[in-house]
């Protein structure tokens, strides 16, 4: 079986913005100098370059499992309720419950 190979996102948001928006650079330049972007910084990148236009692109949204174990321990760490990290990281709440059964029990 195969590995999957992630695309190199530092190079993708590199070229956006030294494209589209170069004034955005100082904004990102924390991000991108990362050994490895993580789901949550990407999504931090996307919401700098391009605003808050997640919505039609939420459903394709993947998540590793390094990237579980980060959401589910702020959760633990901010005290909060499964709809309370829903809010917070624009997921389903049956998402999270379905975390928190496969990785925390």
């Amino acid at each position: 079986m195969e590995e999957y190979k992630q695309p190199d996102f530092k190079q993708i948001y590199t070229d956006i913005i030294n494209r589209k928006c170069p004034h955005k650079y100082n904004l990102c330049e924390h991000l991108l100098s990362k050994n490895e972007l993580l789901a949550l910084d990407i999504l931090k990148l996307n919401t700098i370059i391009f605003g808050n236009s997640e919505k039609r692109n939420s459903q394709y949204r993947s998540y590793k499992r390094t990237d579980i174990m980060r959401i589910l321990d702020y959760q633990k760490e901010n005290n909060l309720n499964n709809t309370q990290l829903a809010l917070r990281f624009k997921l389903s709440r049956n998402t999270i419950g379905k975390w928190r059964k496969i990785f925390l029990i």
